[in-house]
């Protein structure tokens, strides 16, 4: 078995991600005892500390058990991270599914029924944003924002409430994609048409820029879904 030594940075997590690798491409297999605490050391040339610290982390994934004496044994070559982006992002799918629902109608509604206040409130959550691409709380808080913006500009009570009660997963879905390196990001751009087409008063235009928009990242979430369940 040949190991890449590992970088110099972030030790442990390198060190997890080589182990993982060896776990889940079946090289090591259930059952079977990886080597010593001290050869791993060797082979990927960090200390032993790295190297167990590295291997309580995939115990406590329940990739690998310790037996006092023994030493430590396979117990599932399945990525357990793995398996958990696949639900996130099939929760995120579900999340975007009812956006576009929810907001697209919000907006065809608010081409014809909002005022000056509505528009200036989702202009002021867009400059807000704007810079926060890194700062993922905070740009998911004015992402959320803009988009009850929207949904409220329709001066719908139900929707608006219905929106209100749902803002919740949709901040939840709204980190986990920014922290998804496979998703894509959203560009400001595609925010403006929404208010662009609500401010023209043309309803068809406003519900079409909205599913645009959440098009994007619904079609994406799909094609990672795909690859991870090609079968189903």
């Amino acid at each position: 078995m040949a190991l890449r030594a590992a970088g110099r940075q972030s030790l442990v997590d390198t060190v997890v991600a080589e182990l993982r690798e060896h776990l889940t491409s079946g090289e090591w297999a259930v059952g079977e005892r990886i080597p010593t605490e001290h050869a791993l050391a060797e082979q990927l040339q960090v200390g032993r500390n790295t190297v167990r610290e590295a291997v309580r982390v995939l115990v406590h994934a329940g990739m690998l058990r310790s037996r006092q004496g023994e030493g430590t044994f396979v117990v599932s070559c399945a990525d357990p991270a793995a398996i958990m982006r696949g639900v996130q992002r099939a929760g995120i799918r579900d999340v975007l599914e009812l956006r576009i629902a929810l907001e697209a109608e919000g907006a065809r509604l608010a081409a014809t029924r909002h005022d000056a206040d509505d528009l200036a409130r989702m202009r002021a959550a867009l400059a807000a944003q704007s810079g926060l691409v890194d700062q993922h709380e905070l740009y998911a808080e004015y992402d959320v924002e803009f988009h009850t913006a929207v949904v409220d500009a329709a001066h719908n009570v139900a929707l608006s409430a219905t929106y209100q009660w749902f803002s919740s997963s949709v901040h939840e879905a709204l980190l986990a994609g920014l922290s998804d390196e496979q998703m894509p990001f959203i560009d400001s751009c595609s925010h403006e048409a929404v208010v662009a087409a609500i401010a023209s008063g043309d309803p068809e235009a406003a519900e079409r820029s909205v599913r645009e928009l959440l098009d994007v990242p619904k079609r994406a979430v799909e094609t990672l879904l795909t690859n991870e369940n090609p079968t189903t």
